[in-house]
C-alpha cells in the first residue's frame, strides 16, 4: 500500500485526487493506496446522489461564499475545512473476506480506523451505516463514502478533531435520512471532535496498514487525469436563487 500525503488549496483537486487513485488502481495496476488530507477552505460536499434542497442552508452558503462540490461517491453532506482531516483508502475487494459486499466492506475497513483510536485511547465504535461515534456519548466524529469499482474500492472518510462545529449547524440541513443511533438530535448535540493531535492520528492509521512506500508528490500521469475528469464532469454545483 503505497501513502499519499497530499492535500491541495483547490476543493476541486482535492476531490478528484481520490478518484485518480482509484483510476490507477484499476486500470493501471498501481495497487492500494492510503491518502490523508485537509482542505484550507470551507467547502461543502454533496454525495453523488444528495439534493441541495434537502441538505444545504443555501442563503447561508451565498452569504459567505462558500463553494459547494459533488463527488462521485455515495454517503452524505460534508462540511469541509481546517480541522477536519480525510483519510482516503483504495483498496482491493479480495484484501480480506467480506469487501465485495457492500454492507460488510463498511464494518472491516472501519475496523482499522477504531483499532488506530483505540491505540490513543479513544473508545470509538462503528454505528451503521457507516459512520464512526464515541461510544459512551454516541457522538459522531467520522462519516465514510465509498466508490466501488470492478476490484478496488475507493473508501473515504472525514474524522473531526479540530473543526469549528457551529459551522455545520450554520450551513447544513438535517438530512431526511438519518441512523437511528442519532435518536433525533440537532448537529451542535450529534457531533463532536475527537480529543487527538492530528499527526498521531495519522500515525496510529498508518499502523493499521502495510505501507511499501510514501510520497507526498503528484506526479505527471496524475495531474493529467486530474485534468482528464475535470473536463469530463463539472463537480461545482450551482446554488439557484430561489432556493433558501
Amino acid at each position: 500500500m503505497i501513502l499519499k500525503d497530499i492535500s491541495f488549496s483547490d476543493p476541486v483537486q482535492n476531490i478528484l485526487y481520490d478518484e485518480v487513485l482509484l483510476h490507477l488502481a484499476e486500470k493501471e495496476g498501481a495497487g492500494e493506496f492510503l491518502r490523508f488530507w485537509e482542505s484550507p477552505q470551507l467547502f461543502v460536499v454533496l454525495g453523488r446522489i444528495c439534493k441541495v434542497e434537502e441538505d444545504l442552508k443555501v442563503g447561508a452558503l451565498k452569504a459567505d461564499q462558500v463553494p459547494v462540490l459533488r463527488r462521485a461517491s455515495g454517503g452524505g453532506t460534508v462540511l469541509q475545512g481546517p480541522g477536519c482531516l480525510n483519510y482516503s483508502l483504495v483498496i482491493s475487494k479480495y484484501r480480506e473476506k467480506g469487501l465485495s459486499d457492500i454492507g460488510q466492506s463498511y464494518q472491516i475497513i472501519l475496523q482499522y480506523i477504531i483499532n488506530a483510536l483505540r491505540r490513543l485511547d479513544v473508545n470509538a465504535g462503528f454505528w451503521p451505516i457507516s459512520d464512526l461515534a464515541m461510544n459512551d456519548s454516541k457522538k459522531k466524529f467520522s462519516g465514510n463514502a465509498q466508490k466501488r469499482g470492478k476490484e478496488y474500492i475507493l473508501h473515504h472518510g472525514t474524522i473531526l478533531y479540530n473543526f469549528d462545529l457551529s459551522l455545520i449547524e450554520r450551513y447544513l440541513k438535517i438530512p431526511k435520512s438519518i441512523p437511528d443511533y442519532r435518536e433525533g438530535r440537532r448537529h451542535l448535540d450529534f457531533v463532536c471532535n475527537v480529543p487527538l493531535e492530528v499527526d498521531d492520528i495519522r500515525n496510529s492509521i498508518q499502523k493499521e496498514f502495510k505501507l511499501t512506500e510514501n510520497t507526498n508528490i503528484v506526479n505527471e500521469q496524475e495531474r493529467a487525469l486530474m485534468d482528464v475528469l475535470k473536463g469530463q464532469r463539472d463537480v461545482s454545483v450551482s446554488l439557484l436563487s430561489d432556493l433558501t
